[in-house]
């Protein structure tokens, strides 16, 4: 038997959860949603986080209405497998995300004041670690702790910094940073110059070293590593692609063109 379609007199909020309850009824409900669990439906979380940044990338508005209903309902889907499992509920996370917020924002919704954001960002972090402790019930071992390792590694890499300056642990300016990069070229090139063959493991481990220190550098000029990527991926698929044309409007196969006209088409894409 056919379930009802939630009400369109109810609000956006409580259709979605109406739905929801729907797909993942055992009496009735979609044989593939009741099967999903946390760690089955994290993947398509994660895959609409990224979905929602391209649309914003793209300045696609009317993509970015889409995708964020697309995430909304993963929260509300995780909520709902949280519900069957008698752990907590949707009204349970809009209240305890609002409760952690008004606690933040003590200078918006108290007597706190800041002279300007870097001392909102410090403080901000400070009340953070207070939060850990709380919810850990245990002073942190590490000034460290916390920092999800599922987080893309660039982004992590930031996270790991950061928190390591704010204990002083930083160079103060640019040139040591730089520096810093050139050393850990030539600790690698050591590796890759090895006359037999090369050991995978630690050319991966000076590898990581290098890119540490490439997003150090980006951390310190105030730039998102991961932008600055998303960037240059940009940039490389818009010339290659326009290489291709090139080649095909040539009456070519790419597969059959050498590297030199390749690189000549790129350098006129340039």
């Amino acid at each position: 038997m056919s379930k009802n379609i939630p009400s369109l007199s109810d609000n956006g909020i409580d259709r979605l959860i109406q739905l929801m309850a729907d797909l993942r009824d055992p009496n009735g409900g979609c044989p593939w949603d009741i099967e999903q669990t946390f760690q089955t439906i994290a993947p398509y979380t994660i895959e609409e986080a990224y979905e929602v940044a391209d649309a914003i990338e793209k300045k696609d508005h009317s993509s970015l209405k889409d995708e964020l209903g697309d995430l909304l309902l993963q929260v509300v889907y995780h909520a709902r497998i949280a519900e069957d499992n008698k752990l907590f509920n949707f009204e349970d996370i809009a209240q305890a995300i609002t409760d952690k917020m008004v606690s933040r924002h003590p200078h918006v919704y108290g007597d706190v004041s800041h002279k300007n954001v870097q001392e909102q960002a410090l403080a901000w972090e400070d009340l953070k670690a207070k939060e850990r402790v709380k919810k850990q019930g245990k002073a942190e071992e590490s000034i460290l702790d916390g920092i999800p390792v599922g987080l893309p590694a660039a982004t992590r890499a930031v996270k790991l910094q950061k928190r390591a300056a704010r204990v002083g642990f930083d160079w103060p300016d640019l040139n040591p940073v730089i520096e810093k990069i050139h050393e850990e070229i030539e600790e690698l090139k050591e590796v890759l110059d090895q006359t037999k063959s090369i050991d995978i493991d630690r050319a991966e481990d000076e590898l990581g070293d290098v890119l540490f220190s490439v997003v150090n550098l980006a951390r310190h000029l105030n730039l998102d590593p991961e932008q600055a990527l998303r960037r240059t991926n940009k940039k490389f698929e818009k010339r290659f692609r326009g290489v291709e044309i090139s080649i095909k409007d040539q009456g070519l196969k790419i597969e059959d063109t050498n590297l030199e006209t390749m690189e000549k088409l790129w350098n006129e894409q340039k």
